[in-house]
């Protein structure tokens, strides 16, 4: 293997390879070290992997630790505001995707039932009306409209509310404080003030379903007396976040990528039966969660390279998706690529819990859309969607589209 590769300082994350693609930077680096050193902002001298089978590897490992409260995780790009982190950040309770085991063991497991295959077949007749109602909404609406607004954020949002007993009525000030939290180079103060709004309105929430119980999932969470109400809290914001914002940005990208493939597009209308394997290979092509950060807990061999102990890594899923010593023609989508195998959905013990979940909505999101309007199209030239390159979840800000016939 060789190491010629230049050690970057910081993150590549300018899309210069187009909206779907790894920074060029990154596929460098990938095809010449795919476990690199990195100079982090802060001076930390810490890694940066983007091969496939290291990713998978890595994420098998719990050597390499999800937790921020055993060490420092350094951050690859800057932070207004950010103080230079010398101690470990506290842990949040409840927020097990910071966790290793046996606590994130202890915590997921109340939650496994919830989200089975089993659970989510009987789901997928509602979801499927959840879509249509939106998808008439839309219909109503004089073109253009924006899809992300109208379509891809209302309905994981609905079906996620709907799941966890929150009112519907209550996810806008919910989303605005999610969005802002998101936002990568927003100043610190207001990352704390927009999560502090969400953990405080979550706090009302839970104290409310310990004392009066619904038929929702917060309810089964609230009445297991294990669960202190930091741990509701933190198991609450968890899954309405990672519930509406993986799946509204996979929804909105998704479609955008689709009117940017026409040939392809036309071959899923025409065979819905090809619906399945194409939200695989979207997710694998888009991997609109990219970045993840691991600790290392020990020296350990990765890739032929040592990371020492208490390295920050920065892993990039979108690269690891699309290495061509995994897939062929990775930067192409192909919605007949048997795209299992994939890393968008995590790997080990972090797995994503609500992948099936995911999968039925948008499965039933694509069919009702490519359904229903027949003749979508963008607005505006492609060049001009706004991307999310300015947020920790990809995606696009808004994507405006019109359609030339009455939708049936």
């Amino acid at each position: 293997m060789t190491t010629t590769a230049p050690i970057p300082n910081g993150l590549p994350m300018e899309r210069d390879a187009g909206p779907f693609d790894p920074p060029r930077e990154i596929s460098r680096l990938r095809e010449a070290r795919p476990v690199s050193p990195m100079l982090f902002p802060d001076g930390h001298e810490g890694w940066l992997v983007t091969g496939y089978d290291e990713l998978r590897q890595l994420m098998a490992d719990t050597r390499f630790s999800s937790r921020q409260d055993i060490g420092v995780l350094h951050v690859p790009y800057e932070i207004p505001g950010m103080p230079e982190m010398t101690e470990p950040a506290p842990q949040t309770p409840g927020l097990f995707i910071s966790m290793d085991p046996p606590d994130h063991t202890r915590l997921r497991r109340k939650l496994t039932g919830a989200f089975t295959v089993k659970r989510m077949k009987q789901l997928e007749a509602h979801i499927a009306d959840i879509v249509e109602r939106q998808l008439d909404e839309m219909a109503r609406l004089a073109p253009p409209v924006d899809l992300v607004k109208e379509f891809a954020l209302s309905v994981p949002s609905l079906v996620i509310c709907e799941m966890l007993g929150v009112p519907y009525a209550d996810r806008e000030e919910f989303q605005v404080n999610s969005a802002k939290f998101l936002i990568r180079d927003q100043s610190l103060d207001e990352k704390m003030v927009a999560y502090n709004a969400m953990t405080a309105y979550l706090a009302e929430l839970v104290t409310n379903k310990r004392a009066t119980p619904g038929e929702d999932l917060l309810s089964d969470l609230a009445r297991d007396e294990d669960l202190s109400i930091a741990e509701l809290i933190g198991m609450a914001f968890l899954l309405l976040f990672a519930g509406h914002e993986t799946t509204a940005n996979m929804l909105a990208l998704g479609t955008f990528a689709l009117l940017e493939h026409p040939e392809q597009l036309a071959e899923l209308r025409a065979d819905p039966e090809l619906l399945p394997g194409a939200v695989e290979e979207l997710m694998r092509y888009l991997s609109v969660v990219d970045i993840l950060f691991r600790y290392a807990t020990e020296d350990i061999e990765l890739g032929g390279e040592t990371i020492s102990r208490g390295s920050t890594v920065v892993v990039s899923q979108l690269a690891a998706n699309h290495d061509p010593r995994r897939f062929d023609n990775p930067d192409t989508l192909d919605i007949h690529r048997d795209a299992r195998g994939h890393l968008s959905l995590g790997h080990g013990v972090h797995q994503c819990l609500g992948q099936q979940l995911a999968r039925v909505e948008m499965r039933a999101g694509f069919a009702g859309l490519l359904r229903r309007f027949p003749t979508l199209q963008l607005a505006i030239p492609a060049g001009e969607v706004r991307l999310r390159t300015d947020m920790t979840i990809y995606g696009v800000h808004e994507l405006p589209v019109s359609w030339t016939e009455s939708a049936s």
